[in-house]
């Protein structure tokens, strides 16, 4: 199943999911095998405008673990020749001379589709802007939670953060909005809740949701935790306790037993250090998922058949 580009989570079907999955599942025996050959004849290239190390190191070793090769550049806002005006669309012409695919982390939202308006070459979106999306970060969260839990069908996922400008978080909500009685709990203070357009393409789909500002209602209940970060400087409201966002082992005893706590990371204070032991704590489990995902998307925008 060859996909020109990679740009939105919206554009993966539920066929396309599961096509992934199967790839995915055969770059594990790969990687634990030490890897192939088979794209040796391939070069990618990692152009990040904005910091990255997971997303980038994971899809780099992708690349090595398939055999191909890997031009790269980190802070390229500030080393490209975008600080003497060069814009985006130029820069992707000339590298797409130099490739046969480019990961793309930009600053700006919208900065993917941009690129593959004008790219010879698939682009990846490695996440852009602030609100943006991060599509491939989304379909190894999906990957984990089928991996953990056995299913994507009548999940209650808890998404907790700033989700207004959550790349993450938007992204993940679009997939899993793709699921048969899916429900999504938006738990955030009321300034960084999840934006309009997320909660209208739920209504689309008929997907139930709810906004809260805790998650004591539901904790009991769900079957994921999503947490991510939220920056206090945001908030005009300083006495909000962000606290009560957070997860601890007296969060974890709420849970359900065979419920799973995952994170994009790098993570800060929202989840103590002490839930690492727990089982259900997935989200190094879901970190290593990174490679295999990232591996088996690759092939797919690589393959040509």
């Amino acid at each position: 199943m060859k996909i020109d580009h990679i740009v939105q989570s919206q554009q993966f079907t539920v066929p396309m999911i599961w096509n992934l999955f199967e790839r995915t599942k055969e770059m594990e025996k790969i990687v634990r095998r030490g890897g192939t050959k088979d794209y040796e004849r391939f070069i990618m290239a990692s152009l990040f405008y904005a910091p990255s190390t997971r997303t980038r190191f994971s899809f780099e070793s992708a690349m090595y673990r398939l055999g191909g090769k890997v031009i790269s550049t980190e802070q390229a806002r500030i080393f490209s020749s975008e600080i003497q005006g060069e814009r985006l669309e130029d820069t992707i012409r000339i590298i797409g001379n130099y490739c046969d695919l480019i990961v793309l982390r930009h600053h700006e939202e919208g900065g993917a589709i941009r690129a593959s308006s004008v790219s010879r070459v698939p682009i990846i979106n490695a996440g852009d802007g602030s609100g943006g999306q991060h599509p491939t970060q989304a379909l190894l969260d999906l990957y984990t939670i089928y991996n953990e839990l056995g299913t994507l069908e009548g999940l209650k996922v808890a998404l907790i953060g700033a989700l207004d400008k959550g790349r993450t978080a938007r992204s993940l909500a679009y997939l899993l909005s793709k699921f048969e009685r899916t429900k999504l709990y938006f738990i955030a203070p009321p300034e960084v809740q999840i934006k309009e357009d997320i909660l209208e393409h739920l209504e689309e789909k008929n997907v139930h949701y709810e906004l809260l500002d805790s998650a004591d209602k539901i904790i009991s209940e769900v079957d994921v935790v999503y947490q991510t970060r939220i920056d206090a400087e945001r908030l005009i409201d300083k006495k909000i306790d962000l606290g009560i966002y957070n997860i601890t082992k007296d969060f974890l005893k709420k849970m359900k037993k065979n419920s799973i706590i995952m994170h994009p990371l790098p993570r800060s204070v929202e989840i103590s250090r002490d839930v690492d032991s727990d089982p259900r704590a997935a989200y190094f489990r879901q970190a290593e998922n990174g490679l295999f995902v990232r591996m088996a998307l690759i092939t797919m925008v690589l393959d040509f058949e």
